[in-house]
């Protein structure tokens, strides 16, 4: 027991530093280790949403004037019609056969951003925002993280990183709230889940404060960069824990 509530405190730190930081990777991050210590798959999916609720909380409402609601409708309605069916799938699925399907998508995800994520470059046409909304919907209900596509047409469409930040959280919490409740109606949110949230809640306050020291020191003119460099980080972390 001793042993889950450190794991899980660590994670939530780690997690929420990357996010605040980059603006993603809260699932990715937690979610390559959070499986092992859960019953199931589906309440590791649960717990990772629910704290990357915390994390997206605070940070939109910090910089809550900076959202452009047109440039967001679209993505995050797509988002939440595709996620729904995902996660109501995500019930059918057995565990394993589902780490198994994860797997082979996260080789795919790191392969593909370590080899173009400097060279991708994305119009913000309504078809792109609903391409990019299905992918993330489908990435977010059944493996809790949404970030990638999303991140993409954040990064192309927003013109400073108090924008993009903005824009990515108010997207992934109006996201991850929506498919909390989706994830209760299912099953996925137990006592569990619960008693673990309280454990990582202290780690979300550390990662995010170290995270908004080190995002408020970070230029314009590099953050994208340095967005696009951790995509291709994490892929070949995920590579590796698969």
């Amino acid at each position: 027991m001793t042993q889950v509530v450190i794991a899980i405190f660590l994670l939530s730190i780690g997690a929420s530093f990357v996010q605040r930081t980059t603006g993603f990777g809260f699932g990715i991050f937690i979610m390559t280790i959070l499986p092992f210590f859960m019953p199931t798959y589906g309440e590791a999916t649960t717990l990772s949403g629910m704290l990357a609720i915390t994390t997206s909380a605070v940070i939109v409402w910090r910089l809550r004037s900076f959202v452009t609601w047109h440039r967001l409708r679209l993505i995050l309605l797509t988002f939440i019609i595709v996620s729904t069916f995902a996660v109501f799938t995500l019930k059918c699925i057995e565990d394993h056969i589902l780490r198994q399907i994860l797997g082979v998508v996260l080789i795919l995800i790191s392969i593909y951003f370590a080899a173009f994520s400097q060279k991708i470059k994305l119009p913000t046409t309504k078809r792109v925002q609903v391409g990019a909304g299905t992918l993330s919907g489908l990435m977010g209900g059944f493996f809790g993280m949404q970030g990638p596509p999303a991140v993409l047409y954040f990064i192309q469409s927003e013109p400073t990183k108090e924008h993009y930040m903005a824009m990515a959280q108010t997207y992934f919490l109006i996201g991850n709230v929506m498919m909390t409740f989706v994830r209760a109606y299912n099953g996925f949110l137990t006592t569990t889940v619960l008693t673990d949230y309280c454990f990582g809640l202290g780690g979300v306050i550390m990662g995010t404060s170290l995270g908004t020291y080190v995002f408020k020191r970070i230029p314009n003119r590099f953050f994208r960069y340095i967005v696009y460099a951790y995509i291709g980080i994490s892929g070949v972390i995920i590579l590796i824990s698969s």
